[in-house]
């Protein structure tokens, strides 16, 4: 492979929530019809070539995550499921962000089949249930600041329910973090 090819292709929708730390993006290679191999596996050499060392998939299904083994990148798959079961599943989903996040090593890309309000509302969630942002308007207003994307009712929820459950689990080193919030 050579020329530009050799660096890969960012995804699609792709965005520092904490600066070299933790992104989001499209599902790489697309969602659903529109999921292409080559882009996928263009997607993920870009990661590579950036240094991410572990893609997070919120996905039930086990897309991409051959792909990502194939290719060398270590993966995750925290199922986020269906809204009904958010409140069961989302502690799970912010642990394993917090945990990997909480490890200098690790610089991290999270990614649902593809990049909208569900999405959007996890991260805020995450940036509230880890103290690194206290309250959940600001952390929907930074979210939307950082991804270029206004967040709609569903994301909304998801940050009110981080808020009801007392969904928190404090970062090792938040100072760390806080500072580096690309916003």
């Amino acid at each position: 492979m050579k020329g530009r090819w050799a660096q890969g292709l960012q995804p699609r929708f792709f965005a520092w929530i904490i600066k070299d730390r933790l992104a989001v993006s499209e599902r790489p290679g697309g969602y659903a019809r529109n999921h292409r191999k080559v882009r996928r596996e263009e997607e993920i050499l870009w990661l590579r070539q950036q240094g991410f060392t572990r893609v997070v998939s919120l996905l039930e299904s086990p897309h991409n995550l051959k792909a990502y083994e194939e290719m060398g990148m270590l993966c995750e798959q925290v199922p986020l499921g269906r809204p009904v079961g958010y409140q069961q599943r989302l502690p799970a989903v912010y642990d394993a962000l917090g945990r990997l996040i909480d490890d200098p090593s690790h610089r991290v890309l999270i990614h649902i089949e593809e990049f909208g309000d569900v999405l959007s509302g996890v991260i805020a969630g995450f940036l509230v249930s880890v103290n690194l942002v206290q309250a959940g308007p600001h952390a929907i207003t930074l979210v939307e600041r950082l991804t270029g994307r206004e967040m709609g009712t569903q994301g909304r929820e998801i940050v009110a329910l981080t808020l009801a459950e007392a969904m928190r689990r404090p970062l090792t080193h938040p100072s760390s973090h806080a500072t580096a919030l690309n916003g």
